[in-house]
């Protein structure tokens, strides 16, 4: 018989039910329990040429089998489920059916090969004798692979599911997937918002899996048993010698039972002649089955075989010992073992199995005070736990311990807290109490201390404060002779240097020591080319960035230093913003939220990304929830660029929402919080939407010092983002305050500043607010034309009636648009083809609002010969461009009234237009109207209608 793929079968089966072959067709399908073969069946059965001959289903082991149908009755369909249960009347019907089968006769037959009776014979000994006319094939249900665990985790639970839950889900199932459902049910039942690794082993054992095994077990004999409860215990492929010595077997005994445990399909043998559970998530069921004692003596024994090992597999021999009851051999090679993770750059490992251990209230003082500083230095390079700051805080409470031990846990718990917690100032409470303990007993740490305190990124602390912080550790680190201390104050001196725009910053990082043979040095170089690359996204030098980026991520990589490769990652989202690569980018935030949703620092970036995209999409709601709700970082623990920024975001939202007193308030607040930091260089992203909400406010002099102090502030710094934003900052004043020829001229200067670096987004902003500056000063111009004929018109004929003083006339509101014919023509085509532009470069970059309003201020001014005919052209069922573009916004969860300030329409207009849309694409609802999204993105752009 032939091993062929399952579309090659299926295939020759479909010919014999259309009666395109006559010849009989029997597939044996083989599969381990739970891989699929019912299912398969099922699937057969639905075929729609088993819809035209005669489907026949038998179960092996019913009490009444089926009759097949008599032969001339056409092509039959036999579908026999569970051969391996077969008794011998129903092997003796089934070999009379294939010794003389009927013509067009499609016949699968699926088994376990683990539980067939005789070995390889599915149909029993001795084999039947096929007629010579039967094509006789073997097809074999393999387990899914790991992309196919991953689909159906997607399936079951979207994309919450981590790289590394998958992972864990296909070792753990062994990918059999009627497993892999069951575990994933339980996930999903669990009501969960992600999945991790730990999830995975937290949902325990399936009720299928553990009765599959446990009865196999309980149907063996003693010896059999033993050989199975070692195979748990050691839960890992072991040699038939590992096994039976842990099982305590002697060689001829041990060598029966472990037959007889094959046999009964208890363990399984793999290519390598190993020996395990058929699924290693089985071992769980097997273990908590096991008597107390018992299980005991097949841990020490299991821990004997495994220090006998070289290398030793120092943390399967910890838990070993744990489990038998060997406190002080569990506590050394736990050390031993995180150790040499740590040693490795294997941060998590060594931080998950230390954890796990200083929990336990078996560890005695001594033991905590060794494994302690372990667990804390591997804690200030790896991902967060709030499991280790609660064990770090525990212990620096201890007055027990020596006091520069003491100190030195406090600064790294107050390092955790700072960078992957996200509590700044409580970090920086620790990191100055670590500091002073420190000083005199430990001044190498010490110094690392003050550098800490030196980085600007956490709100409370003026720049002058941080810099005096930064001058006394790297006096301390001077006098030190420790060469990794010496470097960690080098990487924060470049780091501070380049936060406030200081252009010796980037000589600083390129002295760091990428190349040097210390592990511990080139982790604190890979921080410091990461912290460098954010520093550059922040400073506006993008190429520089990305190159940072890069060579960072590898170097972090390589090293061992996870928490710099992650805050890198989140760096690269900002940096794909600020660069315009939006394709897919809201799917690439969430995919790292859902691995650093417990780390606020980390997940900032993205979660900012995510709200600033939702603003420009109109999506405003969403937009809120990322920036300033629960989704978003606490104000009073976010890093000083993101707050900004953030800050910037929100002023700007409220104005388009036309809430002034929240844009005010938001940027009266924001504005404090940059000018007490005095980090001015992050303020680009904040500042042009201060001046303009306050502008608008009527507070146009405080608008006035606002622009020109972060201009002046900028003042010999290297920051080609904050420059170009305060040009952009006073083209914002010169419109809100009646200058629009001066703006217009500023919007352009900011525009050719943007663009340079570059930052499309902003740079067409600032084009499109050149656009409208050039309709406003024509505007402007025409009415100061007609102001000044109407007086020389009243003059003339006061004069000539000489009846006393004409009355004046007022001044025109110089933010008034007159009708478009008013304006020139040249004019209106310049702005037009400005506008136009502008909206085309918003919607390529997926800015559906921004494009949307552009769109409506040059519908407003098109020049005359760019209008479409008069009359409204007929559409019939088919969405109108203006109707498009309200449901796209409308979809967005923008209100009519939103809707209707954005595009210069009337809400009842909006209204109608809405209504017009729902009725087109059949949706009830505003809801339904945002499922239907997909369906609207295509279409011309819309215009006049």
């Amino acid at each position: 018989m032939v091993t062929v793929r399952e579309e090659f079968w299926v295939r020759r089966l479909r010919r014999t039910l259309t009666g395109e072959s006559s010849a009989p067709t029997l597939v044996l399908v083989e599969g381990r329990a739970g891989t699929g073969k019912t299912r398969l069946t099922a699937r057969l059965a639905e075929l729609p040429e088993a819809a035209r001959a005669t489907t026949v289903r038998w179960r092996c082991g019913d009490r009444r089998p089926p009759q097949p149908p008599a032969d001339g009755d056409g092509p039959v369909l036999l579908l026999v489920d569970d051969v391996h249960r077969a008794d011998a009347a129903e092997l003796d019907r089934l070999r009379a059916l294939l010794e003389d089968p009927r013509p067009w006769l499609a016949a699968v037959a699926t088994y376990r090969p683990e539980e067939l009776a005789a070995p390889g014979l599915p149909l029993g000994a001795p084999p039947p004798r096929y007629a010579a006319e039967l094509t006789v094939l073997r097809h074999r249900v393999e387990p899914w692979s790991r992309e196919q665990v991953r689909q159906a985790a997607v399936e079951a639970l979207g994309e919450a599911c981590t790289p590394d839950a998958v992972a864990r889900l296909h070792e753990r199932t062994g990918g059999v997937a009627r497993f892999v459902v069951d575990v994933l049910a339980a996930l999903r039942d669990g009501g969960r918002a992600s999945c991790t690794a730990a999830d995975v082993d937290a949902a325990g054992v399936p009720v299928r899996l553990a009765d599959l095994v446990l009865g196999r077990t309980a149907q063996l004999p003693e010896a059999a048993r033993r050989v199975v409860w070692a195979a748990a215990v050691l839960d890992e492929p072991a040699g038939a010698a590992d096994l039976l010595t842990v099982a305590g077997l002697a060689d001829d005994d041990g060598r029966d039972a472990l037959v007889a445990a094959l046999a009964g399909a208890a363990l399984r043998q793999d290519a390598d002649d190993r020996y395990t559970l058929p699924v290693p998530l089985a071992a769980a069921a097997v273990h908590e089955t096991l008597p107390g004692p018992v299980r005991q003596e097949l841990h020490a024994r299991a821990a004997d075989v495994l220090q006998r090992r070289q290398p030793v597999p120092w943390p399967a021999l910890a838990h070993h010992r744990r489990a038998s009851g060997r406190i002080g051999g569990w506590l050394r090679a736990v050390e031993r073992a995180a150790r040499r993770a740590a040693g490795a750059g294997r941060h998590q490992e060594a931080i998950g199995l230390l954890e796990s251990t200083l929990a336990s209230p078996l560890v005695p003082h001594a033991a905590r005070a060794r494994l302690a500083p372990v667990l804390a230095a591997s804690a200030v390079v790896g991902l967060r736990s709030d499991q280790t700051v609660d064990v770090l805080a525990q212990i620096v409470e201890d007055e027990t311990l020596p006091a520069a031990m003491r100190g030195e846990m406090r600064l790294d718990l107050g390092l955790l807290l700072c960078n992957q917690v996200g509590m700044g100032t409580q970090g920086w409470a620790e990191l100055e109490r670590a500091a002073a303990e420190l000083r005199e007993l430990r001044p190498a740490l010490a110094a690392r201390a003050m550098s800490s305190l030196a980085m600007p990124y956490w709100p409370g602390h003026t720049l002058a404060i941080h810099l005096r912080w930064m001058a006394a550790a790297e006096e301390a680190a001077a006098d030190s002779k420790d060469e990794v201390i010496r470097t960690a104050v080098a990487v924060n001196r470049s780091s501070v240097s380049l936060c406030y725009g200081d252009p010796q910053g980037w000589e600083q990082v390129r002295a760091l020591p990428v190349e040097s043979q210390d592990l511990r040095q080139r982790q604190q170089a890979a921080r410091g080319l990461c912290n460098a690359a954010d520093a550059a996204i922040w400073l506006g030098y993008y190429g520089r960035a990305e190159r940072l980026l890069s060579e960072g991520l590898e170097m972090s990589a390589k090293s061992g230093a996870p928490y710099a490769e992650q805050t890198a990652l989140g760096a690269r989202l900002l940096l794909e913003w600020t660069t315009g690569r939006w394709a897919g980018l809201p799917e690439r935030c969430e995919a790292f939220l859902a691995k650093t949703s417990a780390m606020p620092v980390v997940a900032a970036d993205a979660r900012m990304v995510l709200g600033l995209l939702h603003l420009a999409q109109g999506d405003w709601g969403r937009a809120l929830a990322w920036l300033s709700g629960k989704d978003a970082a606490a104000r009073e623990h976010a890093s000083a660029p993101l707050a900004a920024a953030t800050s910037g975001a929100l002023i700007r939202l409220a104005l388009a929402r036309q809430d002034l007193p929240t844009a005010v308030a938001e940027a009266r607040s924001g504005w404090a919080t940059l000018t007490e930091k005095g980090v001015w260089v992050w303020g680009a992203e904040l500042a042009p939407w201060a001046v303009e909400a306050m502008a608008l406010a009527g507070e146009v002099r405080t608008a006035r010092r606002m622009a020109d102090r972060f201009a002046a502030e900028l003042d010999g710094r290297d920051a080609p983002m904050a420059s170009a934003a305060a040009v952009w900052t006073h083209a914002v004043l010169a419109e809100t305050t009646g200058r629009p020829a001066q703006a217009a001229a500023l919007y352009e200067e900011a525009e050719a500043a943007f663009a340079a670096l570059p930052r499309p987004y902003v740079a067409t902003l600032c084009a499109e607010g050149a656009g409208r500056c050039v309709l406003k000063a024509a505007a402007a111009e025409a009415v100061a034309a007609d102001t000044a004929a109407a007086n020389a018109v009243a003059a003339d004929t006061a004069a000539a009636n000489a009846s006393g003083p004409a009355d004046a006339t007022a001044p025109a509101d110089a933010e008034a648009l007159p009708d478009a014919d008013a304006l020139p023509e040249d004019v209106k085509a310049r702005a037009a083809a400005v506008l136009t532009s502008c909206a085309q470069r918003f919607a390529d970059l997926g800015a559906t609002w921004d494009a949307a309003r552009a769109r409506a201020v040059l519908r407003a001014y098109q020049p005359a010969e760019g209008r479409r005919p008069p009359g409204r052209p007929s559409y019939g069922d088919q969405l109108s461009p203006r109707e498009r573009e309200v449901a796209e916004l409308a979809s967005s969860g923008l209100t009519n009234r939103e809707i209707a300030t954005t595009l210069h329409l009337s809400p009842r207009t909006v209204e109608q237009h809405v209504a017009r849309a729902m009725r087109k694409l059949g949706t009830a609802s505003r809801q339904e109207l945002a499922d239907s999204r997909e369906a609207l993105g295509g279409g011309e752009t819309a215009g006049q209608d």
